[in-house]
């Protein structure tokens, strides 16, 4: 009898404990990567002001997980935090993103020869499927669907390629490119369509998917030579406060 009356304590018990710690990590992954889509559709213009309570009112998350995502954000140069004035979202700075540019080549190379040795017979398949995707879908894809696309090829290619330290490098590399992307086809005249971007995504994937090296290394090559010519046509017509908000606009958008 009294083991039976010790069972609802035990329950009772647990029901108190607290979540594993692997729910709270999740919180933080989700709460980083729901700036981070903010970021790059910017949604956080470049340039804003704001604080800690702003991002937990706009995500929903608490703040714990906001002040987590905040930290790494900020060690990936997208946020700037000010003590005792809240937070800044990093304007763009074009020059100083084409030198990145630069770093990010060397690394892609590196990343698609590894992905294309490596890439087993699962890896090809989820490569093939996703340029399938892509083909069917090119004509219908949104700008959001694309960049949730990019986010998962990235992914894809990293792990492919097996090598965690190059995650750590290239994901901040990746949020960087993709919200200049988001701004060019959003606001460039004449760039609302995906065509070109989609094309170079396809290349990479099929020469990581053919296991042939230099053909994924050529894609990638492509690729960044894709968003060289972005960066070109940017500096030459965007509106600067497109690329920080506290700059005056020289047309109402």
């Amino acid at each position: 009898m009294a083991a039976r009356k010790e069972k609802p304590k035990l329950a009772a018990l647990d029901a108190l404990e607290p979540p594993p710690r692997r729910n709270r990590l999740n919180f933080f992954e989700l709460a980083y990567e729901r700036i981070e889509a903010m970021l790059i559709d910017c949604t956080l213009k470049p340039g804003r002001l704001l604080t800690m309570q702003d991002l937990q009112d706009m995500t929903g998350f608490g703040r714990t997980p906001i002040h987590h995502a905040v930290n790494r954000l900020s060690a990936d140069t997208l946020i700037t935090i000010r003590p005792r004035h809240g937070l800044q979202i990093a304007p763009i700075d074009l020059a100083r993103e084409r030198v990145l540019l630069k770093l990010r080549r060397d690394l892609e190379r590196f990343v698609a020869r590894l992905a294309a040795e490596r890439a087993g017979p699962m890896h090809r398949n989820q490569m093939l499927h996703m340029a399938r995707l892509l083909r069917d879908r090119r004509e219908s894809l949104t700008l959001a669907e694309f960049n949730g696309l990019d986010r998962r090829i990235d992914q894809m290619i990293l792990s492919t390629a097996g090598e965690p330290f190059l995650e750590h490098t290239l994901r901040p590399l990746h949020t960087i490119f993709r919200r200049i992307g988001s701004i060019y086809h959003s606001h460039m005249p004449g760039q609302h369509s995906l065509d070109g971007t989609v094309d170079a995504h396809l290349a990479l994937l099929n020469g990581i998917a053919s296991s042939q090296p230099e053909r994924a290394i050529a894609a990638s090559d492509g690729l960044i030579a894709f968003v060289e010519r972005m960066f070109d046509e940017m500096e030459e017509t965007i509106d600067p406060s497109l690329l920080d908000s506290s700059v005056e606009p020289l047309l109402p958008h």
